[in-house]
């Protein structure tokens, strides 16, 4: 690997002890240069857990290029491993969702030129069958709106990431409020490859709930409602 990385790919984690090994996995191609697999080399992967109480860190720390241990909190554990990424470029992925085959090259070209950020398409894995519209759905919106989720892995430039302030230290929404600030700056690329990632807030929360959950949520958000307010009726509900 480099001494410095092209890429950086942000992991934030907690509890994730039955996920990461496989995720962790999957991306050592991208430290080893396997040009079968997802990645090339000269890509840094960062795991930065929020206070596990599995063994979550144990698992991760065999495969990982370095793990952080934080306060909990997605912003502010992404935010911290940001600080600690050698690369000029990073990538923030969740713990459940798996990139697709050359995402190294796909970012690194998305970002040469016009875009300073974007994100990938998202398909999602799991047992409802209203799942492949749901991901339809959040495909079109973001395309429309510019605005990303982080379910499909968000990717900046440091630069880009650097002028925004970097996610902003609230407990829900960070990822429409950093899309917001990287509006500013240039349109999103939004790359066609998919993402995969878990639908199990859908199966186990049922798919026209958690629907109706978020789409009240973000609204009230639009409405201005503190993201505070909104995390504390968020987790009740979960």
């Amino acid at each position: 690997m480099p001494d410095t990385p092209k890429l950086s790919i942000i992991i934030p984690t907690l509890n994730e002890a039955g996920t990461i090994e496989t995720l962790l996995f999957e991306l050592r191609s991208c430290q080893a240069g396997d040009e079968k697999d997802c990645c090339e080399a000269g890509v840094e992967v960062v795991v930065v857990d929020g206070g596990s109480h599995d063994d979550t860190i144990a698992r991760a720390r065999p495969m990982a290029s370095k793990i952080i241990v934080t306060a909990p909190g997605r912003a502010r554990q992404m935010n911290a491993g940001a600080r600690e990424a050698r690369g000029p470029l990073l990538l923030f992925l969740h713990a459940d969702t798996r990139l697709p085959e050359g995402a190294d090259r796909l970012v690194e070209r998305a970002l040469s030129g016009a875009h300073c950020w974007g994100r990938f398409d998202i398909r999602l894995e799991g047992r409802h069958p209203i799942l492949p519209v749901i991901a339809a759905a959040m495909n079109l919106r973001s395309r429309l709106t510019g605005i990303a989720t982080g379910d499909q892995a968000l990717f900046m430039t440091r630069d880009a990431f650097d002028a925004v302030g970097g996610f902003p230290d609230q407990p829900l929404m960070e990822d429409i409020e950093i899309s917001c600030r990287l509006k500013r700056l240039s349109p999103p690329a939004c790359l066609r490859d998919k993402v995969i990632s878990s639908g199990r807030r859908w199966d186990q929360n049922g798919a026209w709930a958690t629907i109706r959950l978020m789409w009240q949520l973000r609204w009230r958000y639009w409405r201005g409602a503190s993201a505070d307010d909104l995390a504390r009726e968020y987790r009740h509900v979960r």
